[in-house]
């Protein structure tokens, strides 16, 4: 049984294979146009998925498509009479989602007729419930999703049993947490698609100083968690403008706060001026009125499901902060939260969704890893290198899995900034591994350095923490495994200056526990940083600059050259840039090492 889950024309558009109960393939378009957070039509990530699981699109049994045009269609009904323009637009998505059989023949190059697959509608927030219950490690669990908007709710909850989903309730537009967290981040100028995680990490530096404010902009209700004061907000007025529909562009939002907050809470701030003291004590507000109705929510659900275990999605499931927070403000001792929590795992949950609660197939995958994306061969690699034209100009050398991983870890602890190539590409928005740039965690500066010579970031954004998954409890005040970099926890009091460089303002860390099952090399790599140092951690943040996160060598071949990156390791090969390239050079440890030969590509010898 083959199914092919697909998440077209909506923010992360992207594409997955289920073989048999297996997840065969995942990956968001955005990699492959290289359009942060694309839209659109994901035929790139459909072409792949398929071309990985061996099948062409003629073997597809089900197609599964995570919007629902019946869903709440009274709501949307009465929306559509209050704002002719918002109903316009959304009638012109759904026109494009009928065309989505021959959109579909016209990406995998065949007649319309060849394709004998039937056709699935899930509703947007029971597909996020699927991606997080039926591929997590539990038989039963409390299900919740929040997000921005999807079929007109913004939350839903659930039990998950075996291969069933039970639908408890939901939150219908306009209120939104999503909504919420993203018109106080247009406030304080953060107005990029995807700004919110910003906003999220300058919180740590303010206070809630407008918390009372803030508890009037989301309100307790009975049985729904939270309502929004609509008097702060535009969006239930006017519709929320958005223009997601073409894959050559970064999706854009519409302004959703209303004069009447900038009446309470000052003039909003333009992108260009400084953040001072009133925006950090705002995100503070925004951060802690945002954990108060996420909590709620969640034991008002653990009250309807009291369960063990929780699997969260939707964007909002992407706020680390208060999914750290979870085990000591609810009865939830288990969290699970899959690595593309928000609108790309919608293709992973509709093809669950269809395999599982549509046709009762038994539940036999459990994710937990992130590397469902393109992988490429050594020999691509190598000739990758080679086209490039960069042989002549740095030091390439290729060396055994040991040796490869002793010479980074001592790059990394002499001070060099990293780039690590390897495996297939992370599935979600977080690289775990295999596209990262690594650095010395024990260097306070390296944050800033990171941030001047390829990130430009605003520097109070954090770096994340990869760290030995046994090793956890040694430097964080919480062992549970975090994977995906979906928990943030404290770093231990006694251990903040053994790994300043990724500990944030507040004392915690966005980390990921790395085990030696899913990620043996780069498990490796690390073990060998901890005999260097006695450090079991790095510091990894996301193989790019400015734009979607490398998916082809030849992609992270151009970002080393371009930035003030060291090292690179893409497979077997390291590459050095010559002094005066990259940071300065310091002293590390060499030994002489076994090269593996391969007559075919130029390997300068050492002197």
């Amino acid at each position: 049984m083959n199914i092919l889950g697909i998440n077209p024309y909506h923010a992360n558009a992207s594409a997955a294979v289920v073989c048999d109960g297996q997840l065969a393939a995942a990956v968001e378009e955005e990699r492959f146009n290289r359009v942060k957070y694309a839209a659109g039509f994901p035929s790139h990530a459909i072409r792949h998925c398929l071309a990985e699981a061996g099948l062409t699109i003629g073997e597809i049994d089900h197609v599964a498509i995570p919007r629902d045009p019946w869903a709440r269609i009274g709501t949307k009904l009465f929306y559509a009479a209050r704002m002719p323009r918002f109903a316009l637009d959304r009638f012109r998505a759904l026109t494009r989602f009928s065309g989505i059989p021959e959109e579909l023949a016209r990406a995998c190059d065949v007649a319309p007729g060849t394709i004998r697959a039937h056709y699935h509608r899930v509703e947007h927030h029971v597909a996020h419930l699927a991606s997080a219950f039926f591929v997590s490690p539990f038989d039963r669990a409390a299900v919740l999703s929040t997000d921005g908007l999807g079929d007109f709710a913004s939350t839903m909850w659930a039990t998950g049993e075996g291969n069933r989903l039970i639908v408890h309730g939901a939150v219908a537009f306009p209120h939104s947490l999503g909504l919420y967290y993203t018109a106080i981040s247009q406030f304080l100028g953060f107005w990029r698609f995807g700004d919110e995680y910003k906003v999220m990490g300058l919180a740590a530096y303010g206070e809630p100083a407008y918390q009372s404010e803030f508890r009037r902009i989301v309100r307790p209700a009975n049985g729904k968690g939270f309502s929004l004061g609509l008097e702060y907000f535009c969006h239930h007025r006017s519709g929320p403008e958005m223009t997601w529909r073409d894959s050559d562009k970064t999706p854009v939002l519409g302004r959703l706060f209303s004069p009447f907050l900038e009446k309470r809470l000052g003039n909003a701030r333009t992108s260009a001026e400084p953040v001072g003291k009133q925006h950090q004590d705002v995100a503070a507000s925004l951060q802690s009125a945002l954990e108060e109705a996420y909590f709620r929510l969640l034991n008002s659900l653990w009250q309807k499901s009291p369960q063990k275990a929780v699997c969260l999605a939707g964007g909002v499931a992407f706020n680390c902060v208060a999914n750290g927070k979870i085990f000591d403000q609810t009865p939830f001792s288990e969290v699970y939260v899959q690595p593309a929590a928000g609108d790309a795992g919608l293709s992973v949950g509709a093809a669950y969704y269809v395999h599982h609660q549509i046709l009762g197939r038994p539940r036999s995958f459990v994710m937990d890893h992130a590397y469902w994306g393109p992988q490429f061969t050594p020999e691509t690699i190598r000739l990758a290198l080679e086209s490039s034209g960069i042989c002549g100009s740095f030091s390439i050398l290729k060396f055994s899995d040991e040796e490869l991983v002793r010479r980074t870890a001592a790059f990394i602890a002499g001070g060099k900034i990293v780039g690590w190539f390897q495996g297939r590409a992370e599935w979600g928005p977080r690289a775990l591994g295999n596209r990262s740039i690594l650095v010395d965690p024990r260097r306070a500066e390296m944050k800033g350095v990171l941030n001047s010579r390829i990130k430009h970031r605003e520097p109070f954004r954090p770096f994340a923490p990869s760290i030995l998954e046994e090793a956890t409890a040694q430097y964080f005040e919480r062992s549970h495994p975090s994977p995906f970099m979906n928990l943030a926890y404290a770093v231990r009091p006694e251990k903040r200056a053994a790994i300043p460089a990724p500990t944030h303002v507040d004392g915690t860390g966005r980390l990921q526990t790395v085990s030696r099952r899913t990620n043996p090399r780069y498990w490796a790599l690390i073990k060998e940083f901890e005999k260097l140092t006695g450090v079991p951690v790095l510091l990894n943040t996301s193989f790019n600059e400015n734009e979607p996160i490398v998916l082809k060598p030849e992609e992270a071949i151009d970002c080393f050259r371009r930035t003030k990156m060291d090292v690179l390791v893409i497979g077997d090969y390291l590459i050095e840039k010559p002094a005066g390239r990259g940071i300065e050079n310091r002293e590390v440890g060499s030994r002489e090492s076994d090269l593996i030969p391969d007559s075919r590509f130029p390997i300068p010898e050492r002197s």
